[in-house]
C-alpha cells in the first residue's frame, strides 16, 4: 500500500507541473476538488475511503492554492449533495450560502471530512461558480462550473488508479454574426 501513495504524490506533482505551463494556477480564481479516495487506491467508488489518500490530496492543493491565493473547495459526495468544504474566508469573499452539515466518510467522502477536520474555521456550502475543476475518479464536479468547461489535458491520465479530468472556464460568447470577440 505504500508504493500506492508515493505513486499518488508522484502523479499529483507529474499533473501539478504540466498545469503550471497552462497557467491553471491563477490568483484570486476559484478552484473545485472532487475526489473518490476509494478510486485512487484502485477500490470501487464509495466503498473504500482512504485517510491516507485524502490526506496526501488535501495537503498537496491547500499548499498549491496558498501559495497562488486561490478559493479552495472540495466537493463531497452525492449523499450531502456534492456540497462543498471549504474556509469561512472563501464562502465570505464569494457570498456563499452555508449549509448545514459535517461531512464524513459514508455521507460526504474522505477528502471532504479531512478538509473539514484540517481547515481553521470549516464550513460547507451548497454550491459554488468555479474557474477551475480537477476531478479525481470522476465524482462529477461540473455542476460547480461556470457554463462553458474547457477541457485541459496533461500528461497525466490517472492519479493514483483514478482517472482524472481536469477544466478551466470561459465566458459565454454571446450575440450573433454582427459580434466580435477578443
Amino acid at each position: 500500500m505504500k508504493n500506492a501513495f508515493v505513486r499518488l504524490k508522484n502523479d499529483l506533482q507529474t499533473l501539478t507541473d504540466d498545469l503550471y505551463e497552462t497557467e491553471f494556477f491563477t490568483s484570486g480564481k476559484v478552484l473545485v476538488i472532487g475526489c473518490s479516495t476509494s478510486e485512487t487506491i484502485g477500490k470501487h467508488i464509495g466503498k473504500s475511503s482512504s485517510d491516507e489518500a485524502a490526506e496526501v490530496i488535501y495537503s498537496h492543493f491547500s499548499k498549491i492554492a496558498g501559495q497562488e491565493n486561490m478559493h479552495l473547495l472540495f466537493q463531497g459526495c452525492e449523499h450531502i449533495n456534492r456540497s462543498l468544504t471549504t474556509s469561512r474566508h472563501t464562502m465570505e469573499a464569494l457570498n456563499l450560502e452555508e449549509v448545514t452539515v459535517v461531512p464524513h466518510k459514508e455521507a460526504g467522502g474522505s477528502l471532504s471530512e479531512f478538509a473539514y477536520k484540517e481547515l481553521s474555521d470549516p464550513v460547507v456550502v451548497e454550491s459554488v461558480i468555479a474557474d477551475r475543476g480537477i476531478d479525481i475518479g470522476q465524482t462529477l464536479i461540473g455542476m460547480h462550473l461556470k457554463h462553458v468547461a474547457i477541457p485541459v489535458r496533461t500528461s497525466v491520465k490517472t492519479v493514483g488508479e483514478a482517472v482524472v479530468t481536469i477544466a478551466t472556464t470561459r465566458p459565454k460568447l454571446v450575440g450573433g454574426p454582427r459580434a466580435h470577440y477578443k
